[in-house]
């Protein structure tokens, strides 16, 4: 396939109607709007960024585009940031004492390009290991993360008696984490296959409210499963832990132990923050490879007693809506200058909701001042 193909990007489209408020996102020099399909969980998930936006709760600029490959934050620049935070961790004196972590290099995520690089078989990743992510080394600081801070249900005794520079600093070593894995996996496929790298923007908000799933939202995991649209809005999650299809995919189909169980939370929480897929669309039905994996997985959730019909088991993501892409980029734009313009404007100035009543907050400061992360520490307390 062409790396820039040049066919219309309109995903295809749920049946279910929007409800009528639309959001409009400002970014530097742009802005794009979606629209929230009208389901209950629709309807109470955009009151909650309501509140969010009238709250005025500070958003995490730094935890935002996640796996933009040309980023300035590349993986150097993110184990420098890491190094910080873990040496903060380490100068603080917990009681009882937790142990020494250690600071990361960035060959700890991701192998040489001097190794064979290229596509393979399912399965037989590491028969071309070159930029590949290290999953070892995420895992252990996703380890650390949990000891000390803890779950949303249960939080660490060490997290309680941290300082707000610690506190701060214990809670990005996940956002970092994560930001380490996806961009490792855009930049390996920025080399071997641009088609499908996979940008993505995560909007979270400090102190943001999390609220139980209802029973009637869980079928909403089965509607959508694993498909993944261009600019579809995904409900994003709000909880510690690894779901069923991170252990699946990361640890390439382990035999589950106890320590790989105590590792997995089923989502079970909404709040008003979200995600958004800015790849191209990939769904089980178009997508050969997807299918692929999709059948792969469900035997290996049979041979794990996991039933893939229990809708309890969260076993997909909640697609709660779908960004405009004509409103916000024209008719049949190709992905390319999709992915250009957003590459030019990583970096969100305000949110609105337009109904009735506008519900607006701004975000004026950017991660070039000096001064945003004494912003996010004032807020924590």
């Amino acid at each position: 396939m062409n790396v820039w193909n040049t066919e219309p990007t309109v995903p295809s489209t749920e049946k279910d109607k929007f409800i009528t408020d639309t959001s409009e996102v400002g970014l530097n020099n742009t802005t794009y709007y979606f629209n929230v399909y009208d389901t209950p969980l629709g309807h109470r998930w955009i009151e909650a960024l309501k509140d969010n936006l009238k709250k005025q709760r500070i958003l995490e600029k730094n935890f935002c585009f996640l796996g933009w490959a040309d980023s300035k934050r590349d993986l150097r620049y993110l184990c420098a940031e890491l190094n910080q935070n873990i040496e903060q961790i380490n100068s603080f004196d917990f009681h009882p004492p937790y142990e020494r972590i250690d600071p990361f290099v960035t060959d700890d995520f991701q192998y040489s390009a001097k190794l064979k690089t290229g596509p393979c078989e399912y399965g037989d990743e590491m028969s071309k290991p070159g930029l590949r992510l290290k999953h070892e080394a995420c895992n252990l600081l996703h380890r650390f993360f949990e000891d000390l801070q803890g779950t949303a249900w249960k939080i660490s005794e060490f997290y309680k008696q941290a300082d707000y520079k610690t506190k701060y600093s214990i809670r990005q070593l996940n956002n970092l984490c994560h930001e380490i894995e996806n961009w490792v996996l855009s930049n390996r496929k920025s080399v071997i296959d641009p088609d499908w790298i996979r940008p993505s923007q995560i909007t979270t908000f400090l102190k943001a409210p999390r609220h139980d799933l209802h029973d009637v939202d869980f079928d909403l995991f089965k509607k959508n499963r694993y498909d993944r649209e261009l600019g579809g809005v995904y409900l994003h999650w709000s909880q510690v832990g690894k779901t069923l299809y991170e252990v699946f995919r990361d640890e390439h189909a382990p035999k589950m132990t106890d320590a790989l169980c105590s590792e997995i939370n089923h989502q079970k929480y909404y709040s008003g923050e979200f995600d958004i897929d800015w790849g191209q669309t990939i769904t089980e039905q178009t997508h050969g490879f997807k299918k692929e994996e999709m059948d792969l997985y469900r035997a290996w959730l049979k041979s794990n007693d996991y039933d893939w019909e229990d809708p309890r088991l969260s076993l997909g993501y909640i697609k709660i809506g779908q960004v405009d892409l004509v409103r916000t980029f024209g008719s049949n734009v190709p992905y390319k200058k999709i992915y250009e313009t957003m590459c030019q404007n990583l970096n969100i100035s305000s949110i609105k909701i337009l109904s009735d009543t506008t519900v607006e907050c701004d975000y004026p400061y950017s991660l070039d001042n000096k001064d945003w992360k004494k912003m996010q520490m004032e807020f924590l307390k």
